[in-house]
């Protein structure tokens, strides 16, 4: 039982391979008992374009964590990314038989599943079906149907694609390092469990994933998701930009950007200047951290009106009362908050998955770029959970169903009983007027 309350998330990123075991203490927060990193080599822009690679990545990834938390992993959460991920708006409705009964959670799951029967183009298939609002015998805007009577129940529904072949390659590599997958899990929902609050989701909210090959955007608002996008540009995007920029190598680079760039340029020191060593027997390069800060800022500022964009086409760019929250590896670009906040007009803050984790975790693992792999495990907690929640119901359903039975059939027999003492009643009557 112990082992079936351990989550195991395997964010499958551009830079990164992470693996992350995790279990629910009695505080109901999640304790990271072990965690696995490997270099991504098989992945460019979210999407696997190696098997061999991304399978050596995997392997060494859940090797790691399995010999930190001493776990046999077998079953995993997987996180889904990429440009090919498209979402639509679709209608959908149903009728009852019986519109004086209530509805139940069944029709509810009825009306979703139909959603998965929609005609979809040539080599996509469905990851996620989103209820949007709910309606009730033309009685629009209905959060929770259950419960309310009526005759025909419709709903919108946000539908979230993916490419049958980028699912297929997910399962693929996994399969080939032993690993079963329990869910595959759009990345920006995943992440949205470990960074944003109830009150932000209701509030209405943007969270920005930035990895190191896409940006993944979600829009909540009332506590619903709203929209989804994925921008194909990420932190290596500004890592070749700055490697094109000063003809330097590609770690020099990252390594330039993480320690010295910045995204606004007045705030780098224009006197400030960095040595490079330089290639074989030729001597170091000096790099000017203004002009850093230029490239970072040229390019961000191209990916933010992108971000800003998508949450205009949205429609909820006036409905975002708790701003926008970006969390992922990419986040970490000194001053980048700023840069979001002058652009979009948007209160912004840095989403650290803290909240939800053990007081007790290592500091590794309370870092944005783990965002995705926490929320991988916070996902897989939730489904136990519900699962947990839908047993217990369906038990205490069951128990009120044998109670009533019992009450029915104890009440038939007191019937019986007094029908009977009544029959004997008049033919004792009878007998003894037949005797007088």
């Amino acid at each position: 039982m112990e082992n079936k309350k351990i989550i195991v998330g395997l964010d499958i990123g551009t830079t990164k391979v992470l693996a992350l075991v995790g279990k629910k203490n009695d505080q109901g927060n999640v304790d990271i008992l072990g965690i696995g990193k490997a270099v991504s080599e098989g992945v460019v822009r979210g999407v696997i374009t190696n098997l061999d690679k991304t399978v050596i990545a995997i392997r060494q990834a859940i090797k790691q964590a399995e010999e930190s938390s001493g776990i046999d992993i077998r079953v995993v959460n997987v996180g889904i990314a990429g440009r090919h991920i498209k979402s639509s708006v679709h209608h959908g409705s149903i009728t009852r038989e019986r519109g004086d009964e209530e509805i139940t959670i069944a029709d509810v799951k009825r009306l979703t599943n139909d959603m998965y029967k929609i005609l979809l183009p040539p080599g996509s298939e469905i990851i996620h079906v989103l209820p949007q609002n709910y309606m009730v015998d033309y009685e629009a805007d209905i959060k929770d149907p259950v419960g309310m009577t009526g005759v025909r129940l419709e709903a919108d529904f946000q539908v979230i694609t993916a490419q049958t072949s980028a699912i297929n390659n997910v399962h693929k590599c996994t399969k080939r390092a032993d690993l079963e997958i329990a869910e595959l899990i759009l990345e920006p929902i995943a992440s949205s469990l470990a960074i944003l609050s109830e009150e932000e989701k209701e509030a209405g909210v943007c969270l920005v994933d930035i990895g190191g090959g896409t940006i993944e955007i979600a829009i909540f608002y009332d506590s619903i998701i709203r929209h989804t996008a994925v921008i194909p540009f990420g932190g290596n995007t500004i890592t070749a930009d700055i490697k094109t920029g000063f003809q330097v190598m590609e770690y020099q680079a990252e390594l330039l950007k993480k320690q010295f760039g910045k995204a606004i340029i007045e705030e780098a020191n224009q006197e400030e200047i960095v040595s490079i060593p330089g290639l074989r027997n030729r001597p170091p390069k000096e790099v000017s951290v203004r002009n850093l800060a230029h490239i970072i800022e040229a390019r961000m500022e191209e990916i933010i009106e992108m971000i800003h964009t998508e949450i205009i086409i949205s429609g909820f760019h006036n409905k975002l009362a708790a701003g926008i929250v970006i969390t992922g590896g990419g986040s970490q670009l000194k001053s980048l908050k700023k840069l979001f906040e002058y652009i979009t007009g948007l209160d912004t803050r840095i989403g650290y998955p803290n909240e939800l984790l053990d007081k007790n975790n290592i500091e590794e693992v309370k870092n944005p770029m783990c965002a995705t792999g926490i929320g991988l495990v916070l996902a897989g907690f939730k489904e136990v959970d519900e699962r947990e929640n839908a047993y217990q119901k369906a038990k205490a359903n069951l128990k009120n169903s044998v109670k009533q039975s019992l009450k029915k059939e104890k009440q038939g027999i007191d019937l019986f009983r007094r029908i009977l003492n009544k029959t004997k009643g008049l033919l004792i009557d009878d007998y003894e007027d037949q005797s007088n």
